[in-house]
């Protein structure tokens, strides 16, 4: 099974739309709030490339990116393929 990190925020509109179309899929995934711990922010922002926004998203430790870039990964067949690459 595919490993899927998530980090957000409590006030994240699109952390909960991202968390939704994970959800709608059937697939679990590990939430690391930031807004609690300096250091976690630290480590999206090291493991995003820099990115500020939240959600950034991981799949078996393979940058997605946020809502948007899970969405697009979703209609474009990348999602399955970063799925499949679990198993």
């Amino acid at each position: 099974m595919a490993r899927i990190e998530m980090y957000t925020t409590a006030i994240c509109p699109y952390c909960v739309a991202a968390k939704n179309v994970l959800k709608a899929k059937g697939l679990d995934y590990s939430e690391i709030r930031i807004d609690s711990d300096p250091a976690l922010r630290d480590e999206m922002l090291q493991r995003s490339g820099g990115r500020r926004t939240v959600p950034q998203i991981f799949i078996n430790g393979q940058h997605v990116g946020g809502h948007d870039d899970l969405v697009a990964a979703d209609r474009s067949g990348r999602l399955a393929q970063l799925l499949g690459s679990a198993a």
